[in-house]
Order: C-alpha cells, then sequence, then structure tokens
C-alpha cells in the first residue's frame, strides 16, 4: 500500500520559461505546491545568453510574489508582473509588453493538444518529462 509521501511523485503542475519561438527551461511540480516556489527553482536555471542584457520576464500574478521578482533582478532580467489587488505597496508594470503573455498560454494550449501532456498518464516523471521534451521538439519542428 503506498504511503503519502507517493502522491507528490505523480505529476500535475509544469512551468516553462520560453521566448517568442522555443522553450528555454521547464520543471515539472507536484499539484499541491504553488506555483511562487517553483519559479525560484526555474529562474536560476536560465542561462548566462538571457541575463544582464535587459530581457523581460513575464509572469502571471501566481509569480508576484516579492522573492521571485527579486531572483529575477537579481539574475538581471526585467520582471513583468501585475500585482495582486490587495498589494499595499503596488509597482507600475509595462501593460503593454504584459498583454504578451497571451503567447506563453498559447504554447501551453498546443502543449496540451498532445493526449499524453493533456491527460497525464504516465505515473513517473522521467516519462511525462521525456514526452512533454517530445512534445516541444514536435512544436518547433512544425512551426
Amino acid at each position: 500500500m503506498p504511503n503519502d509521501s507517493s502522491k507528490d511523485q505523480f505529476v500535475s503542475g509544469q512551468s516553462i520559461v520560453a521566448n517568442a519561438a522555443t522553450p528555454i527551461s521547464f520543471q515539472l511540480s507536484s499539484g499541491s505546491n504553488h506555483d511562487d516556489p517553483e519559479a525560484r527553482l526555474l529562474i536560476p536555471m536560465l542561462g548566462e545568453c538571457f541575463c544582464n542584457c535587459n530581457v523581460s520576464l513575464l509572469m502571471d500574478k501566481a509569480y508576484e510574489g516579492d522573492e521571485v521578482r527579486s531572483a529575477a533582478v537579481f539574475k538581471g532580467l526585467l520582471p513583468v508582473v501585475p500585482p495582486k489587488s490587495n498589494r499595499k505597496e503596488p509597482w507600475e508594470y509595462d501593460k503593454q509588453l504584459y498583454k504578451r503573455r497571451n503567447e506563453v498560454e498559447r504554447y501551453f494550449r498546443r502543449l496540451k493538444s498532445y493526449r499524453r501532456v493533456f491527460t497525464r498518464y504516465d505515473k513517473l516523471d522521467v516519462m511525462y518529462s521525456s514526452f512533454v521534451m517530445f512534445a516541444m521538439t514536435t512544436e518547433i519542428l512544425c512551426r
């Protein structure tokens, strides 16, 4: 009989960093994890070619925590994320640039058109991430 810790082995979420045409990095997470800590692990994985050159990092409100934004600034990225409505000290952000975040959402939709990505039949992270990489590669080649 499996114990409770085996639930975290099943993949429930993914985070992807991508530029306009291709994915750069991705990470799997369990569904019980919030997006904010996962982003703190993903941002340091970005290569040096994207850092320290005024590259914008578009994020949704799930990533608007102070630690994630400071990690992005530390890497030399410009975080573009709207503050939550209950923030006591909201900040300004580039609203026109933030509108381009829909490109990432459309990319997720294209990945989810692959049945194995959408339904998450694979029980092992290595099998699921392998197929996600296959789907990403197929999307790059089909464009």
